[in-house]
């Protein structure tokens, strides 16, 4: 089986500025914590997409050197790099500087934590306009009760394909009391943002959003709402490590899952084909 996993954090503390790093998390994860996740992992033929860690927003341009710097040792097909899209004269120049990284092929502005509405201003709609002019994509992290935005953002910029981290973090609940997905406003919105077609869906990030330990009976009717929401083909796979874990657990539990549901050139769209499409990878 063949994965391109199309969201990995990589980040060293003793190289970068990582503010919201705390308990577990505050430590390097690199090639050698990545060999090790992997160990749990079925023996399969992986390939990986960055996503920016949120390093200092001044460090943007140095993460996507140091992560292009460990190429050697992690089988990197891109990069999603920062970029302040609410400011479109610094949006310009982190684009003029990505179009010399190669690895790049999206970019971020992370949302979760921002007000309602913070990707509505025209200076926002203005950089975003520049991404996709420039040929890379936008990966929208935000919490399920923003998913509005993402659809304004979608219907204001068309030609600009929208990539939403972790189904729009959903609340999944606990494993022993689980949260319902259908007909849910999380579940409705998705629907919504689904009808436009610039928009596709990773399924990543489901793990951390569990309140405590998590199982794959708690997180599959998340996974069968984003199913049929945006079909097989605006799906793609990533893994969200080290945020969300074990590695090896979620792999397994999105590929019995699609098992369950696709037929095997489908299965082989979500987990690697999508990605490779949807970021352009080389």
């Amino acid at each position: 089986m063949r994965v391109v996993d199309g969201h990995l954090h990589l980040w060293d503390p003793e190289v970068l500025t990582y503010e919201w790093l705390e308990g577990s998390l505050l430590r390097p994860f690199g090639p050698d914590e990545l060999d090790l996740a992997l160990q749990d992992a079925p023996d399969d033929d992986f390939g990986f997409v960055f996503v920016q860690a949120e390093c200092a927003a001044e460090q943007s341009v140095a993460e996507v050197d140091w992560v292009a710097a460990l190429a050697p040792r992690v089988p990197l097909r891109g990069i999603v790099a920062r970029a302040p899209l609410e400011d479109p004269a610094a949006t310009d120049q982190h684009l003029a500087a990505y179009e010399s990284r190669p690895l790049v092929v999206g970019v971020r502005r992370l949302l979760q934590s921002e007000p309602d509405g913070f990707s509505a201003s025209p200076g926002f709609r203005d950089a975003a306009r520049a991404v996709a002019a420039a040929d890379l994509t936008f990966d929208a992290c935000v919490r399920w009760s923003q998913l509005s935005d993402v659809v304004h953002l979608a219907d204001a910029v068309p030609e600009l394909t929208i990539v939403l981290d972790h189904l729009g973090k959903p609340p999944v609940g606990s494993a022993d009391a689980a949260a319902p997905a259908d007909d849910t406003p999380w579940a409705t919105e998705l629907r919504r943002l689904a009808r436009r077609h610039n928009v596709v869906c990773k399924l990543s990030g489901l793990p951390a959003e569990s309140e405590g330990e998590w199982t794959a009976a708690q997180l599959r009717p998340f996974l069968d709402v984003a199913l049929d929401a945006f079909g097989p083909h605006r799906l793609l796979f990533g893994g969200d490590w080290p945020v969300s874990g074990p590695y090896g657990r979620w792999v397994e539990t999105v590929s019995s899952w699609l098992m369950d549901r696709l037929g095997e050139h489908d299965r082989a769209a979500v987990l690697a084909g999508n990605a490779e499409r949807v970021y352009r990878l080389a």
